[in-house]
């Protein structure tokens, strides 16, 4: 079960050293001109870290959709303390069960949310019919040693009778989920044992130009 703990810890962690690297890069990733009045969705989002940087950037508003309802605090606690309470929502929702009960939005952002589920590639489809403009998307490197290191964790769980998993996608995969919904692939990084990737849509009549 997740500890309210480790929420407080992600927001102590945030106050520090804000955004790592691979999170940088992905709002980097995105031009000021799609921020403009821009609504952002952050899927699994926890305290909400990425969507704030966004609103407080030129976005309009944001909202973060989590399973865990132990990070509701600390993201308000968050969205108050950058002046964003007004234009940052929190809800407890799953929106593989109910994508329907979720509006599209300009931005949305999975970060490092596809490998905590088997359905992580479904989820990237349904996230990428949910985005209007861009689509940010972060998950493990499908490599040998990190797939090494996910089995290891694992057994770790399993042992200490936790039920959460760590799941390695192929990166193909993930990526004909966003592209089957009409996104092209705009911009990738990577780090040692993480990736990220940058979707865009398509507006029809404009073939690849980007419409934002």
């Amino acid at each position: 079960m997740f500890k309210p703990r480790e929420a407080r810890k992600s927001l102590s962690r945030y106050r520090r050293k804000g955004l790592d690297t691979i999170e940088r890069r992905m709002v980097a990733s995105v031009p000021a001109t799609a921020l403009d009045g821009a609504s952002i969705l952050e899927i699994g989002g926890g305290i909400g870290a990425i969507q704030a940087e966004f609103l407080a950037a030129g976005a309009d508003r944001g909202e973060i959709i989590e399973l865990v309802s132990a990070y509701e605090p600390y993201a308000r606690e968050l969205a108050h303390e950058k002046g964003l309470d007004n234009r940052s929502t929190f809800r407890v929702a799953d929106i593989l069960d109910e994508p329907e009960g979720v509006a599209p939005r300009d931005i949305v952002v999975l970060n490092r949310v596809v490998c905590c589920s088997p359905d992580g590639v479904q989820l990237t489809g349904v996230a990428a019919r949910h985005s209007e403009r861009m689509l940010l998307l972060s998950f493990p490197r499908d490599l040998v040693l990190v797939r090494a290191v996910a089995l290891v964790m694992n057994g770790m769980l399993r042992l200490v009778g936790r039920s959460f998993r760590v799941f390695v996608h192929p990166r193909s995969s993930l990526y004909a989920a966003a592209q089957t919904e009409g996104l092209v692939l705009a911009e990738t990084g990577h780090r040692i044992a993480w990736e990220f990737a940058a979707f865009r849509r398509v507006v029809p009549g404009l073939g690849k130009r980007n419409p934002i």
